[in-house]
């Protein structure tokens, strides 16, 4: 059972909650991302302090995320659709692809415990941090994307992998297609539009995989999501995103690079230490 907060305490999470918001907000416009990487580690210490078992912190943590990047990812996405071009047909095949594997990813984070999602975050991490600080313009597979079968495997693996880590999958989306030699502005452009498709199935199923263990969980959680900090979050998140949009088209290539690289990197350092302390 959850225990009692002290107003004074609940007033210091909401203003965390708050500036959380404006940070992922600003960070979904700026990189084409969701949030959740973010947004995750925030919340797992916001849960933490309000007493959320460690067994059910970084679920609640992964599925609050994804409901938040509902409402940001497109707020992003049409932010930068009237600033880049972007590119419908990559949408469009990996429309199929992604959805089934964000249910796949999902009922996997389902039946699997805490610490194999913070070890699914620092991974991503890690590896998309390294491509984006040490890459140069010629560490790429090709001049141009592949056929259906590759396209389809790269929207499947995308979509399974944003449920274990509490993503929109964009920042994956992002570190293909530029290794496609696609502009990196049109890959960030592009991949903020994949955030709903991924961010709508992942919630519900973190919603249905919650449901049982409600009385482990703080009040007001909708299965493994928490609607304060959906609310809280998710609003100014939502808010701050165009915000983030116009700032990323006023750096060059290399800037957005090694910044993003940069914070996840940051990120990932964090989870690292949450496992060697456990």
């Amino acid at each position: 059972m959850m225990q009692a907060i002290p107003l004074e305490h609940l007033v210091w999470l909401s203003g965390v909650l708050l500036v959380a918001g404006l940070a992922t907000g600003i960070l979904a416009g700026l990189f084409g991302i969701g949030g959740g990487a973010i947004v995750v580690p925030v919340l797992y210490e916001v849960f933490g302090a309000v007493g959320v078992d460690d067994s059910e912190r970084m679920h609640l943590s992964v599925g609050t995320a994804l409901a938040i990047i509902v409402p940001t990812a497109l707020r992003s996405y049409f932010a930068h659709r009237r600033r880049t071009k972007i590119d419908n047909s990559i949408m469009r095949q990996w429309a199929v692809p992604l959805i089934a594997g964000v249910v796949a990813g999902t009922l996997l984070a389902a039946v699997s415990p805490d610490v194999v999602l913070k070890i699914a975050f620092v991974l991503f991490a890690a590896l998309m941090s390294s491509k984006l600080l040490f890459g140069r313009d010629h560490w790429v597979l090709a001049d141009k994307l592949p056929g259906r079968l590759p396209m389809a495997l790269y929207g499947f693996g995308i979509g399974a992998s944003a449920p274990l880590i509490g993503i929109s999958g964009g920042g994956i989306a992002t570190v293909v297609l530029t290794l496609y030699r696609v502009p990196i502005h049109t890959a960030i452009a592009t991949s903020a539009g994949l955030g709903a498709l991924i961010a709508v199935p992942g919630t519900i199923g973190y919603i249905i995989s919650g449901i049982p263990h409600l009385e482990d969980l703080p009040p007001f959680s909708l299965g493994y999501v928490s609607l304060p900090g959906l609310v809280l979050v998710g609003g100014i998140a939502t808010l701050a995103a165009p915000l983030g949009a116009r700032l990323a088209h006023g750096f060059t290539k290399r800037q957005l690079e090694v910044g993003f690289g940069l914070y996840l990197l940051i990120v990932g350092l964090r989870f690292v230490v949450a496992l060697i302390v456990e």
